[in-house]
């Protein structure tokens, strides 16, 4: 399974940016998607995931309002919308996925088995 991601970019606060994440080997029906980001001196965090079961979603309290994660099942990708973007929210975003993961533990990057490269978003102040 590789994770294929980008859409990152420097941004003024209040603006939006939309990540993408290609997903070849698995079909979205098979795992779960999910976003991290991780800033500079700081550990990875945990910011979206969409289930593969029904497609719920769930959110860190950090974006919720201004983020949606949803997915293309045509082009097997998962998309973050993010608006109303913060200073606070520069770091490298990274797409995950994950045939396994729980409600419970969808904050713990070790429930991801397959991770992208990473695009990095800038929001000025």
């Amino acid at each position: 399974v590789q994770l294929q991601a980008s859409g990152g970019g420097l941004v003024q606060a209040g603006g939006s940016l939309r990540l993408s994440c290609v997903v070849s080997g698995q079909t979205s029906s098979s795992t779960s998607r999910a976003w991290f980001r991780q800033a500079p001196g700081k550990e990875r965090e945990f910011v979206a995931v969409m289930f593969r079961n029904g497609g719920n979603t769930y959110y860190a309290d950090s974006v919720k309002g201004r983020f949606t994660i949803s997915r293309d099942n045509a082009k097997n990708t998962v998309l973050l919308q993010m608006n109303s973007l913060k200073p606070e929210d520069t770091a490298v975003y990274y797409c995950a996925a994950s045939n396994r993961v729980i409600l419970s533990a969808i904050r713990y990057p070790n429930q991801y088995h397959y991770w992208g490269q990473g695009t990095e978003v800038t929001v000025s102040s």
